[in-house]
């Protein structure tokens, strides 16, 4: 399996890590009743909470396009250096992304986005 593959994996063991605290921190909010409930009234998650639940849907936004662009380059045969170099920025950019943004810190936790972003364009880049 390629270094690129290997993140790719890595990157959805992140995604199960967030939704896991994610989880954990808005039942201390909501209570367990709402959360085994039909959650019929919406609540608005704030504090902890609230920064890990929008961190972990996030990430699931930018995860379908980092996904897409490694499958691609792993299946047209482009792999190489700009591909593993955008694969690491996009996974450890995200895994800092979490503590900046559960600690509320504004610029550094927008840097990092901006760095993942940034690895899914070097990834693309490869391709052409």
């Amino acid at each position: 399996m390629t270094t690129e593959l290997w993140l790719l994996a890595g990157t959805v063991l992140l995604g199960l890590v967030q939704i896991g605290l994610a989880s954990t921190a808005a039942k201390q909010v909501t209570g367990i009743a709402w959360s085994i409930g039909p959650r019929d009234r919406p609540i608005e998650l704030t504090g902890l909470a609230g920064r890990l639940d929008r961190a972990q849907r996030n990430l699931m936004e930018s995860l379908p396009l980092f996904a897409v662009a490694v499958i691609v380059a792993h299946l047209g045969g482009r792999n190489g250096w700009l591909t593993e170099l955008g694969a690491h920025l996009y996974l450890w950019s995200r895994i800092a992304y979490v503590p900046a943004y559960a600690l509320g810190v504004p610029w550094v936790r927008t840097a990092f986005w901006q760095i993942g972003m940034i690895g899914i364009v070097l990834i693309l880049a490869a391709l052409f």
